[in-house]
């Protein structure tokens, strides 16, 4: 048995080629069509895990074969065992990240299975603020800005019709040369639910870029 490797988008994106070929299996009846969906899940695992191993990539495909509901729902099972985190902090060290905010009111991180988190993300309604802890290029960061509930909308993480708000946040990142004055708000519109949220991420691209915005260059 490997190592635990999927992190949590990754796992949610290979769940959804999982549920189309399932999907396919169970309800298209042209067997070209279904030949189609198991060959472009096939493509996708290899675009999507470059750097695979020889132990990783025969659990990565073994559902390609597969046929029947019970196999999907027993592989998906399987999956669980090598769910992976990076989000592993303690209260202490969350509370390093927001230096400013002296009263910071952590989730109890003894109640949260950090594998099913690609961010780890919390409401203080009081204050009117979220906030976003998230692993980037090794390192814990953390950003939190006014949050404005919307009606449904796309959220910009996972990309979903959910029930979303605009979360605004000042950049704290200066370009070189900038005024004393210089301020920059920047905002997106995203899941109010941080499960949500989570459950439905498959790509951290937007994540980062947006984390680039409002920190600095890495």
């Amino acid at each position: 048995m490997c190592e635990p490797f999927l992190y949590n988008h990754q796992y949610n994106a290979l769940r959804k080629q999982v549920t189309a070929l399932h999907r396919a299996c169970s309800t298209v009846s042209d067997p070209k069509v279904v030949e189609s969906v198991r060959l472009g899940a096939m493509a996708w695992v290899r675009e999507a895990f470059p750097e695979a191993t020889d132990e990783q990539l025969p659990l990565l495909n073994a559902f390609t074969d597969m046929t029947q509901s019970e196999q999907f729902q027993q592989y998906l099972l399987t999956l669980e065992a090598y769910r992976a985190t990076d989000l592993q902090a303690t209260e202490k060290q969350i509370s390093k990240l927001y230096p400013k905010i002296k009263k910071l009111k952590v989730p109890d991180l003894s109640l949260i299975d950090t594998r099913k988190l690609t961010y780890l993300g919390w409401i203080d309604i009081a204050a009117n603020r979220m906030f976003m802890v998230y692993r980037w290029n090794g390192e814990l960061v953390g950003i939190e800005g006014r949050y404005t509930p919307a009606n449904k909308g796309v959220c910009f993480l996972c990309n979903r019709i959910e029930n979303v708000a605009l979360f605004s946040t000042v950049a704290k990142y200066r370009p070189p040369g900038s005024s004393p004055d210089y301020y920059k708000a920047i905002g997106q519109y995203m899941c109010l639910d941080h499960d949500v949220c989570n459950h439905n991420i498959t790509d951290v691209a937007p994540l980062e870029r947006f984390l680039k915005e409002a920190l600095k260059p890495q």
